[in-house]
């Protein structure tokens, strides 16, 4: 069974986190391991387990320029887990929780092959594409 956890960088599930986070998306496109890690004190951070294993995991980043606000990053699920549910499991859970503690949106920045993915969740495509770190992207929110 996948449970959906909120932890913090004290937890003992954090070092699994970053691993995941570093072998899904940083390694592939060339960035050094904890290269998105700068927000990682203030943020929450929200991990899928199987067996006590962290098979999946996001950030949620509060904007401190944009009160009730927040942004989803480094949503990373297990290569052979991807597709089955996991992400949708994290996404829906954190939206719980932005609600709960009265956010009132949430934005991404999402890759071009991730857009279907959070149109399916509530999210909405805004703006124009851009580019971060060589791989097109494109503003996506979801209004709580």
């Amino acid at each position: 069974m996948i449970t959906i956890k909120t932890i913090t960088t004290n937890d003992s599930h954090y070092p699994a986190m970053r691993e995941l986070r570093n072998r899904i998306l940083l390694r592939p496109i060339g960035l050094k391991d904890g290269a998105w890690e700068m927000q990682d004190e203030e943020s929450w951070h929200f991990v899928a387990l199987e067996n006590d294993r962290v098979i999946g995991c996001a950030v949620l980043v509060p904007l401190q320029d944009k009160p009730k606000r927040a942004q989803l990053m480094q949503m990373a699920v297990d290569t052979n887990l991807q597709g089955k549910g996991v992400g949708k499991l994290i996404v829906t859970e954190m939206v719980s929780f932005a609600s709960k503690n009265k956010f009132e949106e949430i934005s991404c920045h999402s890759r071009d092959s991730a857009v279907d993915f959070y149109v399916k969740l509530g999210f909405e495509v805004y703006g124009e594409a851009f580019e971060e770190v060589g791989i097109p992207h494109r503003h996506m929110r979801i209004v709580l």
